[in-house]
């Protein structure tokens, strides 16, 4: 009986836990704790980056936007830094209430997370030294370089068994990997690889379109409905201001010049 009484209290006790955590994101919460926390890059300029112990770039821009809405300042926002092989884990396990880094979605990624709508698009692209990889076929006995988590991991994972991948958890890791010579080419995000070649001339984005058309998007835990509306409820606000656009200008505008047509990458939600 004794036994019994025992797995009663704990089974009591694994529910409660379970419902606070469930809850610990919640909207409620949030505007108990006076602070919304967000998961963003601290190594991918332009997007999600740090300089100067201040987290910048467009992602951040973006998020202080939406804690402004949420809270009434956008001060009221507290960044933690994510890889992107983890990035799914940190709200699933509330330890952010939003994912601001950079986050393609894809089918197998909507499965573990919920999405907001997008404000971005992008696809696959491959750098290399000269842009001397302009194929799939050129990466043939070669050694591609990936971030873990990623969606050119998966890609190449998937997709093109054959290629040698030399994986890394952080993007510092992967390019310094490539301009030491460790690897022939880095596959990435195209945007992103866009703006490390202006800076690393001597690299070219050989093969500018690879994959899917994807889009980027915020996301929040598995079934955090009240959280998820509330959060395209001000991104269409945002859209309906321009404010994709504005956050372009201020982050990005600089970055791409006039290489990049700013329509054909933002995405004002509706």
């Amino acid at each position: 009986m004794k036994a019994i009484y025992k797995a009663l209290i704990f089974l009591i006790i694994g529910l409660f836990l379970t419902s606070c955590s469930e809850n610990t994101n919640s909207l409620e919460q949030i505007k108990n704790r006076d602070k919304v926390i967000v998961g963003v890059f601290g190594d991918k300029p332009p997007f999600g980056y740090v300089e100067n112990g201040e987290n910048k770039g467009f992602d951040i821009y973006i998020a202080k936007r939406v804690a402004k809405e949420l809270l009434g300042d956008e001060n009221k926002i507290e960044f933690i830094l994510v890889e992107a092989q983890n990035r799914v884990e940190f709200p699933n396990s509330n330890r952010v209430d939003i994912i601001f880094a950079n986050f393609t979605k894809t089918p197998e990624r909507e499965e573990k997370v919920d999405f907001a709508l997008p404000y971005m698009k992008v696809a696959l692209g491959v750098v290399s030294k000269d842009g001397k990889i302009k194929s799939i076929d050129d990466l043939k006995d070669k050694t591609l370089i990936v971030n873990k988590g990623t969606t050119a991991d998966f890609y190449f994972t998937t997709n093109h068994p054959e290629i040698n991948l030399l994986k890394f958890d952080q993007n510092t890791e992967a390019f310094l990997a490539l301009k030491n010579g460790r690897g022939d080419a880095l596959a990435h995000d195209n945007l992103l690889l866009f703006a490390w070649a202006k800076s690393n001339p001597d690299f070219k984005v050989g093969i500018e379109h690879l994959g899917n058309d994807d889009v980027i998007a915020p996301a929040v835990k598995k079934g955090n409905t009240e959280l998820l509306n509330k959060l395209n409820e001000i991104l269409i606000k945002l859209g309906s201001e321009n404010f994709i656009s504005k956050a372009y200008d201020e982050t990005l505008s600089e970055v791409y010049g006039k290489d990049i047509n700013k329509d054909s990458i933002i995405i004002e939600p509706k």
